[in-house]
């Protein structure tokens, strides 16, 4: 199997790192890869804030809710979605700096900066370094923000921790590759996919593990009830929609 595809295939999300640095030239063979990748009408509107710091980890951390990796890590990729760049070119070109403060430009560049991240994570992986993407970035985009010091039109949308892993976990159970895939068209799930497509997932020691953990039946209540929930996700909905207009996109 080819080398790529096996990386690809191996991924597992790692959290505990040695002391080993990650050198400067490793570091910027991962970025010029995340820099490489496929873009809107290639204007690369995304831009990628390297933080090896270590005061500079200790004051993110409370709004990574203090995860070990937060601050353990030798470097955490920061990857936002930047509209003001391009914007500044038009400013300095004489062309209209306001055709992009709307919804659809803010999506481009989350695509675009998305499209870095993983293109960064294969590099990473591929040479020896594990990592952990830090859902916690898009709780706090305002915090994260005034530390980073983002103008206007700019966005954290992913964060990743990297290093080299002082544990290798186990591989991470997916659902069956083939039950996310769809021939021609949309095919919808009804009760006997669903259950087909979970069975194996729910019937795992570590899905065992978790409920017992939570006293709840199943998986789904577990991410309904404790890990993602309602009020949850609709306050930092409203944290989000707070920033962006504040941040120059119109939503």
């Amino acid at each position: 199997m080819n080398e790529t595809i096996n990386t690809l295939y191996d991924h597992v999300t790692v959290r505990e790192y040695s002391n080993r640095e990650v050198s400067d030239e490793t570091l910027d063979a991962i970025l010029k890869a995340a820099c490489s990748g496929s873009t809107m009408g290639n204007m690369q509107l995304f831009s990628i804030i390297v933080t090896r710091d270590e005061e500079m980890k200790r004051k993110m951390a409370p709004y990574h809710f203090n995860q070990q990796q937060a601050t353990q890590a030798p470097v955490i990729l920061t990857f936002c979605a930047d509209f003001r760049r391009f914007n500044r070119y038009c400013e300095f070109r004489d062309a209209d700096t306001t055709a992009y403060s709307n919804l659809q430009s803010y999506h481009w560049a989350v695509i675009d900066a998305l499209i870095a991240a993983q293109n960064a994570c294969v590099a990473a992986e591929s040479l020896g370094l594990g990592l952990c993407w830090l859902g916690t970035i898009t709780y706090n985009v305002d915090q994260f923000a005034d530390i980073l010091q983002l103008p206007q039109h700019v966005v954290p949308v992913a964060c990743i921790t990297m290093g080299y892993p002082a544990v290798t976990p186990p591989l991470t159970q997916k659902l069956p590759w083939k039950g996310l895939v769809h021939q021609e068209i949309y095919h919808d799930y009804d009760k006997e996919a669903i259950d087909r497509l979970y069975a194996e997932k729910e019937a795992s020691e570590e899905t065992k593990q978790i409920l017992k953990e939570n006293q709840l039946p199943n998986l789904a209540q577990v991410f309904t009830q404790r890990r993602y929930t309602k009020a949850d996700n609709e306050h930092f909905a409203e944290v989000l929609r707070d920033f962006l207009e504040k941040q120059g996109f119109t939503v």
